[in-house]
């Protein structure tokens, strides 16, 4: 393979086989179940208590639903997640229960729970039977709660949950246990880049932020980029294999102007940009085909089309026959006399008296005789074309004479020693046309085009404050002590934060706004995707007995399902007050003393 160029891969996923629940979720007391719901990605999986928790989510897919038809791919019932196979030929059919990173379509919400119920083995009849650890959004709607309250009590009948921001789990995940800790966590996702500052192990909601920037809005910039580059290729260059490109090859510039203009250079350009190649069939028809094959390839075609009338037109003769038989067996019951079973089969097929069945008797028959002439016709000349062979000339009579040789050459003095030069041999050459680099997509400058977009939203259009901005936003907002204690941990984690190059970036950034010879540290995630869920798994067993953080089915009758219990990984819990009422006699009570202040 040729350097820098690299195929797509195209991954398919394979369904999830449904596992077994084991020996794990039956103990003494059901194990936790642990959701990360993420627009991009769900995982699923159990808290397994003991030395040894068990691997990464047993169950990971993408947050996306299609509904199928009767006749569809895997019949009638919707699919979900892995089960979808390739996404691209479903993409005008994928639905996601998701709003940015809200779940506002609790439909969709709850296929995408009963896939991850069904896969993970619950056996619980009628319920699941299991505490279940959910992931939700910053600052999530109490609606939204509210409707994944009420679908987890009142469908599923769990019996208390627990909710909790991925991004504090992911925190909680990489921060040592028993240690109250503070920093600013920059989580970047799918859907939304958030700002979230950590005081004394609590969030502090009322100074977070949100970018509504992610992989999702880089995915797009990069397909708008690079269709208006290749026009040619437009069905080729879809959002799956957008997202490969910024997953493997893209990068984050740490300073974005001077990256551009390295990428001037043309040997820097060379040896950096990337050439995706796209899938092709090296077989160009029309092309490498002769006249004889063309001609062949016409008469196959030919004798396929001459071989499927024939055979309509042996079905229609056999109904014809069959119908004629039938109408010829009616005019035999009126013939014998039998008048009442002739009425009733008059009255079946539908004939009102003797006359027409004799004239549709007489047309029938005709267009039956007709069809097998036509068909001894045809059969006829096949075999008069099969026994007919050409004449061969004999050659013996093309060969000339040598009288006919001698009057020739008396004849070459007229004419030039020189041959014209029609006669003379020219050797063409056909231009070579590599179908291999046509189909390729060099990317250069997009690799840290598409990714920049959260550091500057004005590149697609956005009128919002990049990173770096909303970073120095949320450092004014606190005295200058607080500030050099947040910034002693700036920790990253999400999905969009695994560029590489983007912890250099986000220094340089931090370098520029901070103090002159001011410290900060950055840190990034062990696993920035995976994190959330292996957060929320210890945080399960760690809390296992602690009621104080769990919202039991008492909690969701008595106080609604948008309540809150709040813990080290949680939204703050602000609950709608509702103006009270005055009741009638306090009104005319008011009403009248006003009415006495007046007089």
């Amino acid at each position: 393979m040729a350097a820098n160029v690299f195929p797509f891969r195209d991954a398919r996923a394979a369904p999830d086989p449904v596992l077994e629940a084991g020996p794990v979720a039956h103990g003494p007391q059901p194990v936790p179940l642990v959701l990360d719901n993420g627009s991009f990605q769900a995982r699923a999986g159990w808290a397994c208590p003991g030395p040894d928790p068990g691997p990464e989510p047993r169950l990971q897919f993408r947050s996306v639903c299609a509904r199928g038809r009767g006749g569809a791919r895997g019949g009638a019932g919707p699919q979900v997640g892995n089960a979808l196979g390739s996404l691209e030929p479903l993409r005008w059919m994928l639905r996601s229960p998701f709003d940015r990173n809200v779940p506002v379509n609790l439909e969709l919400q709850e296929l995408l729970l009963d896939y991850s119920f069904q896969h993970l083995g619950v056996s619980s009849q009628g319920c699941v039977d299991h505490p279940i650890v959910l992931t939700e959004a910053v600052c999530n709607p109490l609606y939204s709660r509210q409707m994944m309250s009420e679908l987890l009590f009142e469908c599923y009948g769990i019996p208390k949950v627990a909710y909790g921001i991925d991004s504090l789990f992911s925190f909680y995940h990489n921060t040592p246990k028993n240690l109250i800790s503070s920093g600013l966590i920059i989580s970047s996702g799918y859907q939304c880049t958030h700002i979230l500052p950590i005081l004394e192990g609590r969030l502090d909601a009322k100074n977070c932020k949100r970018i509504n920037l992610g992989g999702s809005q880089a995915a797009g910039y990069l397909q708008r980029l690079l269709q208006l580059k290749y026009p040619g290729h437009l069905a080729a260059i879809t959002l799956s294999r957008m997202e490969e490109i910024l997953h493997e090859h893209s990068y984050i510039a740490e300073d974005y102007v001077e990256e551009l203009q390295k990428w001037r250079c043309p040997d820097y350009y060379e040896n950096n940009v990337h050439k995706m190649q796209l899938p092709f069939s090296s077989k160009l028809l029309g092309s490498t085909l002769t006249s004889e094959e063309k001609q062949e390839r016409r008469q196959q075609q030919l004798r396929r089309l001459q071989e499927l009338n024939a055979r309509r037109r042996e079905e229609k003769l056999q109904l014809d026959q069959e119908r004629l038989d039938r109408l010829l067996y009616v005019q035999e019951l009126l013939e014998d006399g039998q008048m009442d079973q002739f009425h009733k089969a008059l009255i079946e097929l539908n004939m009102d008296s003797p006359e027409e069945l004799q004239s549709y008797i007489q047309k029938l028959s005709a267009a039956v005789e007709q069809a097998k002439q036509k068909m001894l016709a045809e059969v006829s000349l096949e075999v008069d074309v099969v026994d007919s062979k050409p004449e061969t000339p004999d050659l013996e009579q093309l060969e000339p004479s040598l009288e006919e040789v001698e009057s020739i050459n008396d004849f070459e003095p007229l004419f030039s020693d020189e041959t014209p030069e029609a006669e003379k041999p020219v050797t063409t050459v056909q231009p070579v046309f590599n179908l291999a680099a046509y189909h390729q997509l060099f990317v250069g400058t997009e690799r840290i085009r598409a990714p920049e977009i959260i550091f500057q939203p004005s590149l697609i259009g956005e009128e919002q404050a990049g990173i770096a901005e909303t970073l120095q936003y949320i450092l004014d907002r606190y005295p200058k002590d607080v500030q050099e204690l947040l910034v002693q941990n700036v920790f990253l984690t999400g999905g969009n934060m695994m560029y590489p190059g983007m912890k250099g970036r986000i220094e340089k950034e931090l370098l520029e706004m901070r103090p002159f010879q001011s410290s900060f540290q950055v840190q990034l995630a062990s696993n920035p995707v995976l994190d959330a869920w292996y957060g929320a798994r210890g945080w399960a067993l760690d809390h296992l007995d602690d009621e104080d953080v769990w919202i039991t089915r008492k909690d969701y009758e008595e106080k609604g399902g948008g309540y809150l219990k709040e813990h080290c990984a949680s939204n703050v819990y602000v609950p709608i007050r509702l103006p009270k009422q005055a009741s009638r006699s306090e009104a005319q009570a008011s009403s009248k003393g006003g009415a006495g202040e007046q007089a």
